[in-house]
């Protein structure tokens, strides 16, 4: 974010929301006694790192409405009806395809599956509802 958007506010809005995905099922993680193995461990890395992209397109696409209509709310509206709609679409991809390794019939694969796409669904909220009230109350562009 920090090389993309060339700011320290945009970083910083843009990967909270990435976060929480991540927490919130390590947290549950740890809630359940569910153990730390070699499928496991990988699941807030492979969260953030697939999640960032909706951070990504949300915010440059806020960027460029911005500058055209220069109003907060009218521009989180725009990018609400023009990106929401990708950002779901690539969420329910992922969530489903990962929900596939649910039949697996080793355990560790199973909770990466579970886990995985419960990060995904949980980014996929923050990316829609968190990231644009980081952005209207930090106001990051002008």
């Amino acid at each position: 974010f920090l090389v993309l958007f060339r700011s320290i506010t945009l970083a910083v809005i843009g990967i909270l929301p990435n976060l929480l995905g991540a927490m919130v099922v390590l947290g549950i993680m740890g809630w359940a006694e569910i153990p730390l193995d070699m499928m496991t461990i990988t699941i807030a890395a492979i969260a953030i790192g697939i999640a960032v992209d909706n951070g990504i397109h949300y915010i440059y696409r806020f960027r460029e409405e911005y500058a055209l209509n220069h109003s907060y709310v009218a521009t989180l509206h725009i990018c609400h009806s023009n990106i929401g709609k990708a950002v779901f679409y690539t969420a329910m991809t992922i969530i489903f395809g990962f929900s596939i390794l649910v039949f697996s019939n080793f355990i560790p694969t199973i909770y990466f599956g579970v886990l995985i796409a419960s990060a995904m669904f949980i980014a996929f909220l923050a990316a829609l509802t968190v990231l644009p009230k980081l952005i209207l109350l930090w106001k990051p562009f002008g």
